[in-house]
Parts: C-alpha cells; sequence; structure tokens
C-alpha cells in the first residue's frame, strides 16, 4: 500500500447559505481572480467590485497627462492592489524604474507577490514599505523622479475585509488603521476623546450634519460602560441618534433609510481621517513634493472628498503663483459616466496635476 501518512488532509470548502456567498471569506472565486478569470469579469461588467480585489481609477487620464516615456524613473504613492503601478510599469516598455509605496504591511506582500508573478522583476520594479509621507527620505535614496502617482483612496481590499474594520456594512472590530501595527484603533481613539472633540472631528473631517446628536449618543453609551469597539456597535448608535433627531421627523422611511446610511459613512470617514492622521499627512506630503520631482516633472493626484481636494488645490495653486509649478490644473478632471457605471466606487473621484517650472 502507498504511504500516505505525510499526506496533507482534504479539507472540504464550507458550503455557505443561500444561492450566493455573502460573507468575504467565503467569496472564494472573487478571492482568487486568478483562476476565475471570466467570473470575475462577469462581476466587474455588473459595475461590482469583486471582493479582495481593487478597480484602478482613471487609468487612461492619468496616462494621458503623465505620458510616460521608457527609461523614465517614477513614483505610486499608493501601490494599493498595483493596477496603476501595473499601468505605468507597461508605459516604461522595460527600461527605467517605477517605485511603489504602501503603508499596509498585509497588502503590499499579496500585491508585490502577484506583480512579481505577472513579470515585474526587480530591475524594473521596487516596492517600498513606508508612509508617503516620509517622500523626501524615499527620493533622497531612489529619485528625484519623472512622474509622480498619488490615489488617496482607501483601498477595496481594505473596505472588503471586515477584520480590517473600514466598512460600516460588515461587522468587525472598530479599527480603521492602514498599519494595523502602528498607532491607535478606531475604538481606541474613541475612548480617549471628549464629546466635543468628536463632534469637532465630525463636523470638520466629514461635515456630518447630525454631529451633536451622533456625539451625544455615544458618549451617553460610554457613561453608562458600553464598549464600542466593533462596526455594528458604532453603526447602530449612529442610526439611533439620527432617527431619534428633530430633523429625522420630517423624512419619509426610505429618506431616513438613506440619512442614517449617509451617516454611517461620514462618522467612520471622519474616525479613518483622525486615526490616520490623514490631512497632516497630506500636507507634509503637497509640501514636499516639488522637491522630489526633476525639473519638468509631473504629478497627478486623486482625492475623494472635499477635505482632501482642498488641501491639493490650495498647494498646486500655492506653488504656481511660486514660480515652483509651471502648470497646475485649472480644474479638476472627473471619471466619465461609464467608468462610474462599471466602478461605482469612482463616483467622488477628483484628479488634479501639477507640472514643476524647469
Amino acid at each position: 500500500m502507498p504511504d500516505t501518512s505525510n499526506k496533507p488532509e482534504h479539507r472540504r470548502r464550507k458550503h455557505y447559505s443561500g444561492k450566493y456567498p455573502k460573507k468575504f471569506e467565503e467569496k472564494y472565486k472573487e478571492l482568487h481572480p486568478d483562476k476565475y478569470a471570466d467570473e470575475i469579469e462577469h462581476i466587474i461588467e455588473k459595475g461590482n467590485t469583486p471582493a479582495g480585489m481593487h478597480i484602478p481609477i482613471m487609468v487612461g487620464e492619468i496616462l494621458d497627462f503623465l505620458k510616460i516615456g521608457p527609461g523614465q524613473k517614477g513614483l505610486d504613492c499608493t501601490l494599493g492592489y498595483g493596477g496603476h503601478s501595473s499601468k505605468m510599469l507597461d508605459e516604461l516598455k522595460g527600461t527605467g524604474h517605477l517605485y511603489s509605496i504602501d503603508y499596509d504591511p498585509i497588502e503590499i506582500v499579496k500585491t508585490t507577490e502577484r506583480m512579481r508573478l505577472k513579470g515585474y522583476g526587480e530591475d524594473i520594479w521596487t516596492p517600498v514599505p513606508d508612509n508617503f509621507v516620509n517622500i523626501d527620505k524615499i527620493s533622497e535614496k531612489y529619485g528625484p523622479f519623472d512622474f509622480v502617482l498619488a490615489d488617496l483612496g482607501v483601498s477595496s481590499m481594505q473596505i472588503d475585509n471586515p477584520e480590517r474594520g473600514f466598512s460600516w456594512k460588515t461587522d468587525g472590530p472598530l479599527d480603521l488603521r492602514f498599519n494595523p501595527d502602528k498607532g491607535e484603533s478606531a475604538a481606541e481613539r474613541l475612548a480617549s476623546l471628549s464629546k466635543d472633540e468628536f463632534e469637532g472631528m465630525l463636523i470638520e473631517n466629514s461635515d456630518e450634519p447630525y454631529a451633536t446628536e451622533i456625539a451625544d449618543a455615544v458618549f451617553k453609551a460610554i457613561k453608562k460602560g458600553e464598549k464600542i469597539d466593533t462596526t455594528t456597535a458604532l453603526c447602530e448608535l449612529i442610526e439611533t441618534a439620527v432617527r431619534n433627531s428633530r430633523q429625522s421627523k420630517r423624512l419619509s422611511a426610505d429618506e431616513l433609510k438613506e440619512t442614517c446610511k449617509k451617516s454611517c459613512m461620514r462618522v467612520f470617514q471622519a474616525l479613518r481621517i483622525d486615526v490616520n492622521q490623514e490631512f497632516e499627512v497630506l500636507y507634509s506630503f503637497l509640501e514636499k513634493l516639488p522637491n522630489i520631482l526633476v525639473p519638468g516633472g509631473k504629478a497627478a493626484i486623486l482625492t475623494f472628498h472635499s477635505g482632501e481636494d482642498r488641501l491639493v488645490k490650495k498647494s498646486f495653486k500655492s506653488f504656481e503663483k511660486a514660480g515652483i509649478y509651471s502648470s497646475v490644473s485649472k480644474d479638476c478632471i472627473r471619471p466619465s459616466k461609464e467608468e462610474c457605471y462599471k466602478n461605482p466606487r469612482a463616483h467622488s473621484t477628483k484628479f488634479r496635476w501639477a507640472i514643476k517650472a524647469y
């Protein structure tokens, strides 16, 4: 008889209830796009993003502006799933080099493996595990650069995985950190704030119209000793606050449901911005950006909410006025209707660009 003592035990995949898998870990086809390419294409055609994937936004518009040529050196400040990096590498035609930054220690490992399997070797592409606030130090080592791209959106992989706590739609730990090994989680941050600080954060980071009511509800719960350490626990408090507010009495059932949904989105956005110090990081990045570009070098930035866009617009105009940038985009560029249909997560995107003076 053949020796089977060292043969790994066969384990059947857990069966899910219903016709389609609902939980992130059950979506085995979406989580293995290399094996189920037809399924992935079908999901994207329906206007959905497959679980664990990220569809790059405004690729055509970015490449049209950057006009990347063979032999150039570039920096992708937000690697994510590698969509933009892959397209920019293809423009290099095998010569030059692209460096791609990612602060997420979980996703950079996965993306590096995918990129290497696609044939992007060390001679043409280098992943950089760091925060893009440190572009000055990165440039000292690898730069200066002919082109720079920063996609400031949260990766779909982070949103979709409930263990990361980025989405209000699924139950998970209230974390929201881009790097879960550093800093305070959203739950820890919430526990350290005063009510006034939390209310101010909701107004400043996401223009939340129910900021006062939500802050009251959250801190009443904290005072009672309730733990707010899961996404569900926070969402329930947000919904209760909105439903009990005076403004909600004038809303229909459908309007109230939509209002609760939008408030959940804004509160999670405000907390994520605070936990990751996104405005402080972006401000520092924009101040350093001209110094890492060669004369005539190009910078492209994708933003996803008004606070980010205001910072980028103000920085670009200020440096243009000072003669540091020779040209900047006068208005933001928006994704096409076709792209928004195929990728609904592109709806809020704004693209701005700048060119360094000679």
